[in-house]
């Protein structure tokens, strides 16, 4: 993979983002953060994920200030994706995103998304849920508007919940982040983004790492001598698809790095894409007001 320009995706905003970047959930302490992400620059890895609910943004700030110049690197090589708590869903959305750029410390986020459609401490089926989701989405709106944040979207929506906000927002979504695997096609949720001109990233390839055992899976990378790991992230980038696997293995991260290298026939793209049978590993939006 190069280390130059990566494979990426043209945003809506006229911003490229890279197809691969890492992971940080449940990726926590100073020492473990930075040893990700020296190997991930390494391996060619030029966006980085993260999250407040995350609890790990000042880490992958400090860490990034101190190995960029290691890696020959500027502040503007990264592409750095972050997001609203549920706990700020709402009147707090601001407050919430600023203290994400305080701990970042990065002087702006490129893509900065609203992480659930619900807010914590409200039932799913309550009827604040929408003004809450309208009342973030102005706030995001207002910092992308400063720079701020170059690029806002959303996580865990369902196409209702993407209709309602393409019907109220003043700036479209860049990107919608959700689960994505052989076994959850999100072909409605798909068709939603295409038609919106919105990108469609992939979290949870692996299927919390249940699908790299999947026989069919298993049958595909030893017949292209990869590993399972790495023919799941291909088939979703092969279809165009950012993915984000997540890993504090510098072997492991190294390997899921190379998913540029080979290409997936139309016979094992289909294979895969068989398995949909909307199983969802992470969590379940579906029911939120």
């Amino acid at each position: 993979m190069s280390s130059s320009t990566p494979p990426s995706v043209l945003l809506n905003t006229g911003v490229q983002m890279p197809l691969l970047g890492l992971g940080t959930y449940k990726l926590r302490g100073s020492e473990g953060v930075y040893r990700a992400v020296d190997a991930a620059l390494a391996a060619g890895y030029r966006a980085f994920d993260s999250a407040a609910v995350y609890r790990n943004e000042a880490d992958l700030g400090r860490a990034l200030k101190e190995l960029l110049p290691k890696h020959g690197l500027t502040r503007e090589d990264v592409f750095i994706t972050s997001k609203l708590g549920p706990k700020d869903q709402g009147e707090r959305a601001m407050e919430g995103a600023l203290h994400s750029l305080a701990q970042l410390d990065l002087g702006y986020i490129d893509l900065y998304l609203i992480h659930w459609p619900g807010s914590q401490g409200l039932v799913v089926s309550d009827q604040r849920n929408p003004d809450n989701r309208a009342q973030s989405w102005a706030a995001l709106e207002e910092l992308h508007a400063e720079g701020k944040l170059k690029a806002i979207g959303v996580s865990n929506y369902t196409p209702a919940h993407m209709r309602e906000l393409m019907q109220s927002c003043r700036i479209p979504p860049a990107v919608l982040q959700v689960e994505f695997h052989p076994r959850l096609c999100q072909t409605e949720l798909r068709r939603v983004c295409e038609e919106y001109g919105v990108c469609f990233q992939a979290y949870s390839s692996l299927g919390q790492a249940e699908l790299v055992s999947d026989p069919v899976v298993m049958e595909v990378a030893k017949t292209c001598e990869r590993t399972p790991a790495q023919v799941l992230l291909r088939w979703a980038v092969q279809q165009g698809v950012p993915v984000l696997p997540k890993s504090s293995n510098p072997d492991r991260i190294k390997d899921n790095s190379r998913i540029f290298d080979f290409t997936l026939s139309k016979t094992d793209m289909d294979r895969l894409s068989a398995l949909d049978c909307g199983q969802k590993f992470c969590w379940d939006p579906s029911e939120v007001a």
